[in-house]
């Protein structure tokens, strides 16, 4: 393993644990060239997943672009990243238990929002009305009252 510090190759393994989540493995790492320490994970290569997009375009599955949703919409909202980086995960092992290859990402979408919508009402609302692109207030207007009705 590289050293992000020095670039050095000289790097050893000094702890070893399950993550938190306990899909993969913490390790602390030291180089032996600078001395610094850092940590890696190691994760089992999942099987390689397309998403068909709404235009039919298909596009291998990028977990940064869920996590990138998930933080705009949880944007100034009492979530913290370890709520989001959980969220994700579960979304995540959801959508790879399908055992798919391919999964259309309206599929990916639903399963988001179900998510948000237990973790916290405005970040649901605030993803719902980019995934869904509301047209007008009343299609807002609509959501919202599903919402408060729940």
């Amino acid at each position: 393993m590289k050293c992000p510090f020095c670039s050095r190759d000289n790097t050893r393994v000094i702890d070893s644990r399950p993550a938190d989540d306990n899909t993969s493995i913490r390790r602390r790492r030291q180089c032996d060239d600078c001395h610094r320490r850092f940590t890696t994970y190691e994760k089992v290569e999942a099987i390689p997943l397309v998403v068909i997009k709404k235009d039919n375009n298909r596009e291998p599955y990028d977990r940064a672009k869920i996590e990138a949703g998930v933080f705009r919409s949880c944007h100034k909202r009492p979530v913290s990243v370890e709520q989001i980086t959980k969220l994700v995960d579960e979304v995540e092992t959801i959508v790879f238990n399908r055992e798919d290859k391919e999964i259309p990402s309206h599929i990916i979408g639903e399963i988001l929002m179900d998510k948000l919508k237990e973790l916290d009402a405005v970040a649901y609302v605030r993803f719902a009305s980019v995934y869904r692109e509301f047209k007008d207030v009343n299609t807002f207007m609509e959501e919202l009252k599903k919402v408060l009705d729940s």
